[in-house]
């Protein structure tokens, strides 16, 4: 059972939004077991933006952070037909079309779950729920999927 990462994970493991966010998001990711975690691609776009704009990183470093991210975790890309399933999902649903783009894809790789802060956690679309993992209720489907590290 797969799981995506949406972009609030990834940068708060690289430190956006302070220490404590930070070390939440990196014990998180600990968890996930090896070859289980996906990046869209979108993500990676996404990352490399914050990194930059919010974060205060050359372009140079925010690259060697998703080359990282590359090397952490499988990537998933966004082919034709994971961005008509996005307009789709957009239309009917009323997403955002980026965040739309990255459900679209987690499902089309198969993933179970995509864990972000910011969308709707607990809908489900195309046999993926999205979970916030940040909340102390989050989904016992996904607990039982991390790993319990010592």
């Amino acid at each position: 059972m797969n799981l995506a990462l949406d972009t609030n994970i990834l940068a708060y493991a690289e430190g956006v939004n302070g220490p404590e966010r930070q070390k939440q998001a990196l014990d998180l990711i600990a968890r996930i077991p090896e070859g289980k975690g996906v990046v869209p691609a979108q993500v990676l776009g996404e990352l490399f933006h914050v990194l930059v704009r919010k974060g205060g990183r050359t372009r140079e470093t925010a690259r060697k952070a998703i080359l990282a991210w590359c090397d952490a975790f499988a990537s998933a890309a966004t082919d034709p037909a994971a961005m008509l399933l996005a307009t789709e999902l957009a239309a009917t649903h009323n997403l955002g079309i980026w965040d739309a783009v990255i459900l679209a894809t987690a499902s089309k790789s198969g993933c179970r779950f995509l864990l972000s802060e910011d969308m709707q956690s607990g809908f489900n679309w195309g046999g993926v729920t999205i979970v916030n993992p940040f909340v102390p209720t989050s989904s016992p489907l996904l607990n039982s999927l991390l790993r319990d590290i010592p």
